[in-house]
């Protein structure tokens, strides 16, 4: 497999297929399951946003992962045996996205997802998993007038390894309108310094929640050499994390208050959540 710039392995094949099979499939075989240990600290947030029914925005969001996850009240686990049964492998398109509006129960929720892959967004609507969907590139372009007022009735966004492919731009270009909460889980060899000074100046507040997360396992020793070599540059010691062979990440939640209303919040979000 070709390795992007940042020394990761390239998967920008699977996120580019008519439906997801590809993508679990392979991602199966890296033990890839951040997005699950997202969801309750995501669910945490929705239950304490003072919006009585918060709308999410899934920056990154591919076939809608996180939003299955709650929808579908499924594990990741769950979702890999899905889409790699024999029998759901041999279902045409028409009867994938039937078979997964099918899983998919009605969310008070409404979800919507912000990606590059035009493909990936499409199936994660007809399937169920986001109520609509931006295809767009905020690193390049301003959100246009629609886009713009999906945006403004965001009131969480999350994501779940897409920052530092995604940058200040995208983010600040999100933030601009509805001043949206924010939680981010940002691979270690990824400063969020950069998103945390440009939302501060739109009045955000950014906290880390203690502790790491393992996105995946390593794909090869290529991989990982070039990785730990990318950590090493940028001043992040992987003994102990990336050295057992996987992939960490951190989060991050940003808000638009005080920060000792924040810090206290994140406080018993890291006790409970």
């Amino acid at each position: 497999m070709p390795f992007d710039s940042t020394g990761k392995i390239s998967f920008d094949d699977i996120y580019t297929a008519p439906d997801p099979r590809p993508f679990f499939g392979t991602l199966r075989r890296v033990d890839y399951h951040i997005p699950e240990l997202a969801k309750p600290y995501f669910a945490k947030l929705i239950d304490e946003h003072p919006a009585e029914r918060p709308t999410v925005l899934d920056v990154g969001c591919s076939y809608g992962v996180s939003s299955a996850l709650r929808r579908c009240d499924a594990t990741m686990d769950d979702l890999y045996a899905h889409y790699t049964d024999p029998a759901v492998l041999a279902l045409d398109h028409a009867a994938l996205v039937e078979a997964d509006r099918a899983r998919a129960h009605v969310d008070d929720l409404p979800f919507y997802g912000l990606d590059a892959s035009a493909p990936a967004l499409e199936y994660a609507v007809s399937a169920g998993f986001l109520d609509g969907s931006i295809h767009a590139d905020f690193e390049r372009d301003d959100p246009d007038a629609a886009q713009q007022k999906l945006l403004d009735d965001v009131d969480l966004v999350i994501s779940t390894g897409c920052v530092g492919y995604v940058t200040e731009k995208t983010l600040t270009r999100i933030a601009r309108g509805a001043r949206p909460w924010m939680a981010h889980f940002v691979l270690r060899m990824f400063s969020y310094e950069p998103v945390a000074d440009s939302l501060a100046e739109l009045g955000y507040e950014t906290a880390q929640v203690p502790g790491v997360f393992r996105q995946r396992r390593f794909a090869s020793e290529a991989e990982r050499t070039q990785i730990l070599d990318t950590l090493d540059s940028v001043g992040v010691d992987p003994a102990g994390v990336e050295s057992d062979g996987w992939l960490y990440a951190q989060l991050f939640v940003s808000r638009p208050e005080r920060a000792d209303a924040l810090a206290a919040a994140l406080e018993n979000f890291d006790e409970e959540g």
